[in-house]
């Protein structure tokens, strides 16, 4: 899909007439490096958002590997490719998962997905424009690692939640991605979450880590918002295809999502930064 320019204006123009006026709260979850439990934490945090009342819609956007439906054991006909290839509408992709959450999956396997131009971009306009449903809350789950896609998904949402585990290469990686943000693209405000921690002090050990090192070289702020620690019963969940929020919500790994979604609702949103579903992929695309 590689619609002119003049339509790309066209089309940007008619998604500020999606339904509602409320705005959309947009959150990307990223991690420098894969392996650190990025996706489980979207999926939790979705699902417990839309359980405390919230209108939630979950973007896979590991666009060429998607895992999001695999791990909540769905089973889509279709997805974004199919949508790109002018298939279907936007609508027609959405599957419905634990507690009302609408999930926009990826494709999984497909090369051409993984290597979009930015003007390829432009059909996501066009994809949203369809959608009719209001959202309270966007989720981009985004690909692992820093590459071009990774980094456009995430600087236009409006906050990023950094997910980092207790290992070298996921400090590194995460400080890699902050500057990269920060010094090319002026993003310089971060929530960082410990995942896979033993117990709480090692969580803000972790946080400490990484703010030891970007406090001397990066102009950014950090927010600590907790950590999520090792669970059997999160890791018996992702073995039955299902969120441990639902499977086991008594589980101490429930309760610390319990604990994020609460805290993710206290943000406060940024004036400068309201709008509806168009307008991140609107930021998106400007990127």
């Amino acid at each position: 899909m590689q619609p002119n320019q003049a339509r790309v204006i066209d089309q940007a123009t008619g998604l500020r007439q999606v339904t509602g006026t409320a705005p959309i709260r947009t959150i990307a979850v990223s991690a420098g490096k894969g392996g650190v439990g990025k996706t489980n934490v979207s999926v939790n945090l979705a699902i417990t958002l839309a359980k405390q009342g919230q209108k939630v819609l979950l973007l896979d956007a590991d666009l060429g590997l998607a895992n999001i439906d695999v791990l909540l054991g769905l089973h889509p006909r279709q997805n974004l490719a199919h949508v790109f290839d002018g298939q279907c509408e936007l609508d027609e992709v959405l599957l419905e998962g634990p507690e009302g959450i609408k999930i926009i999956p990826a494709s999984s396997g497909v090369e051409k997905m993984t290597q979009l131009l930015p003007q390829d971009h432009a059909g996501l306009i066009n994809a949203f424009s369809q959608l009719t449903e209001h959202f309270d809350v966007l989720i981009i789950d985004t690909a692992a690692g820093i590459s071009d896609s990774v980094v456009s998904f995430t600087k236009a949402a409006q906050e990023i939640l950094l997910v980092v585990c207790d290992e070298p290469t996921s400090i590194t990686d995460a400080y890699a991605m902050i500057k990269i943000l920060s010094r090319e693209h002026q993003v310089n405000n971060f929530h960082i979450l410990a995942n896979m921690v033993r117990s709480a002090s090692e969580g803000r050990q972790l946080f400490q880590k990484l703010y030891r090192v970007t406090e001397h070289f990066l102009d950014v702020t950090m927010d600590y918002v907790g950590a999520i620690q090792e669970d059997d019963l999160l890791k018996k969940s992702v073995k039955q295809q299902q969120a441990v929020v639902k499977a086991y919500p008594s589980s101490k790994s429930a309760r610390a999502f319990e604990k994020l979604a609460q805290q993710v609702l206290l943000w406060k949103p940024k004036p400068d930064l309201l709008g509806q579903t168009s307008f991140f992929i609107e930021r998106l695309i400007r990127n």
